[in-house]
């Protein structure tokens, strides 16, 4: 196999044209057999220059030595540049289980991490029982709906509890900055291509499935669980671990007001950033846990168009090219940092509040990403320092606390009938309080209600006042950011969790057989990391109890 890197193409360049580009490269005849297949596409939009594609490519051409003989000769003994000779691209290998268990595995939420802890246990025949609070995607997704547009919240089934997880009402992005020696995260990736994700996000250098097919992605993968001889427990939540020794003995599970105990020595714990009662609950039965940073803010909505135009310029419109993206970062006189997090292209803000009496949001986008907005969470990093008050009542859990009175001041903020409160970004730059602003050319993509508020009385000062010179120091990156009729939305409070359940090199916590894992553990930040978290923390239990 020959890989080429740094192939530059057209935009707009297809399946033909990409074809005959490599058999020029090749050196070889139309008629000449090979095939080929993209293991990665980046968009090059550098000023100055005709945007193009930079393609890593697979070739596998019949008499390759041939091939690599001829392009040596012209190269004077050495390949050309980006040509690498290769065996067959390697592949994720799960590690062997030499003797089965007695007592099942129970795995913990149906998340990212949750789902692909399952699949790689029930794929090696432990046949887990997964505890998931919410409910299926399918019906979950009514529940949000009802949530969107009646403003019925189900406390047990929304945008954070339920079947995929936070990840399944999101833009779906799979992007990652772990490193994938493993190769996990390809793992990841080609179980998504296989429970019927898009193919782009085996290559694309910025892959997302989108909420609308991520849905249907999740049952599938569920479905494949099922069939191995896995369980799924829906509308159940953990209420009580029961261990002896330091070591786990059992759970107990409620389901509509019906306790049940489940026998197990290992649990996988998945259970996302904001199932604060199950966090709760684990510091009563002495697991240890400890405050970490996390970052709360704002989302900040510019017309997509005008994003385009900004980010492609003359190029802006074409087909070729999807809804264009940003991703900014900028030091406040403060001393916080402000960045842009979670964008979505064409997408929406959602509400994404899981307890009663809070308001909380979100992004989501669809596959397509072709709704008039772009949106982005406008984010400001806060540690133990800035919870310190919530201590003496919250204890280890008071960043949680400050989670819980921001969203609840967005609730009141917004009328208390659970309407986002909403500012212009010229209001909020000014400082001024405006109840009676009309919307300009920006209309609110919020899935519920809004109401205009001064959400500088949403924010600790430090926060507001650093994403106000935030917006300013952005709007000279990204002309127009600060335009007078952009919206901000309140409050983005769940960007990540506030606790970290600790584990030790062996992936469990201090309590024997319990794995913490993803998000909600604080070990992940999206869904391409939850999902390989999971895949390490089921590992490391084959590897602890199951090759001996």
């Amino acid at each position: 196999m020959i890989r080429i890197q740094q192939f530059s193409l057209p935009i707009e360049a297809g399946n033909a044209q990409i074809e005959a580009a490599l058999r020029a490269a090749l050196g070889i005849s139309p008629q000449h057999p090979f095939t080929w297949h993209t293991v990665r596409r980046s968009l090059d939009a550098r000023r100055g220059h005709a945007f193009q594609y930079i393609y890593t490519i697979d070739v596998f051409a019949a008499k390759e030595e041939t091939i690599v003989r001829r392009a040596q000769k012209r190269g004077r003994g050495r390949l050309p540049s980006g040509w690498q000779r290769m065996e067959e691209a390697p592949h994720y290998t799960p590690p062997a289980v030499l003797r089965q268990p007695r007592l099942r595995p129970v795995v913990v939420g149906l998340g990212p991490a949750g789902l692909f802890c399952a699949l790689l246990l029930a794929r090696q025949g432990l046949r887990p029982i997964i505890i998931e609070r919410g409910r299926p995607v399918e019906q979950r997704r009514l529940d949000t709906e009802a949530f969107f547009t009646r403003a019925q919240l189900n406390p047990e089934s929304n945008v954070q509890f339920g079947e995929g997880g936070a990840g399944a009402f999101s833009d779906g992005k799979l992007n990652t900055l772990v490193k994938d020696k493993s190769l996990r995260g390809r793992f990841v990736l080609e179980e998504l291509v296989k429970a019927g994700a898009p193919e782009c996000i085996l290559y694309d250098a910025k892959p997302h499935v989108g909420t609308d097919r991520l849905q249907a992605v999740v049952r599938q993968m569920r479905e494949e669980i099922l069939s191995l001889g896995g369980e799924v427990l829906f509308e159940t939540r953990l209420t009580a671990l029961e261990q002896e020794g330091g070591c786990l003995r059992g759970v107990m599970a409620e389901h509509h007001g019906a306790c049940q105990r489940i026998e197990t020595d290992t649990v996988f714990l998945g259970i996302g950033h904001s199932a604060r009662d199950t966090f709760q609950m684990l510091l009563e039965a002495g697991v240890t846990l400890q405050e970490k940073p996390f970052a709360i803010g704002l989302r900040i909505e510019h017309p997509q168009a005008m994003i385009n135009a900004v980010q492609y310029r003359e190029y802006a419109g074409s087909p070729y090219l999807g809804a264009a993206d940003y991703k900014l970062t900028h030091q406040a006189s403060t001393g916080r940092g402000v960045y842009t997090f979670c964008m979505c292209p064409g997408g929406y803000v959602v509400a994404a509040a899981s307890e009663p009496q809070t308001v909380v949001v979100n992004g989501m986008s669809n596959f397509a990403r072709d709704a008039q907005n772009a949106n982005s969470a406008l984010l400001v990093t806060i540690g133990p320092a800035d919870f310190a008050a919530y201590r003496e009542t919250y204890g280890v859990l008071s960043g949680a606390g400050l989670q819980r009175e921001l969203e609840h001041t967005a609730f009141t903020l917004g009328g208390s009938d659970y309407s986002a409160p909403v500012q212009r970004v010229d209001d909020f730059l000014a400082r001024r309080d405006a109840p009676d602003a009309s919307f300009g050319d920006v209309l609110p993509s919020f899935t519920g209600r809004t109401r205009m508020a001064n959400l500088w009385d949403l924010l600790p000062p430090v926060v507001a006042a650093s994403i106000a010179e935030g917006i300013a120091a952005f709007d000279h990156k990204l002309p127009g950011f600060a335009r007078a009729d952009a919206l901000l939305t309140g409050v983005e409070s769940r960007s990540s969790s506030p606790v970290r359940i600790v584990r030790d090199a062996s992936m469990q916590s201090n309590l024997r057989g319990l794995y913490p894992m993803g998000e909600g553990a604080g070990y992940a930040g999206g869904i391409m990391s939850a999902a390989m978290d999971g895949m390490k923390a089921a590992e490391a239990f084959i590897h602890n109890s199951l090759q001996n």
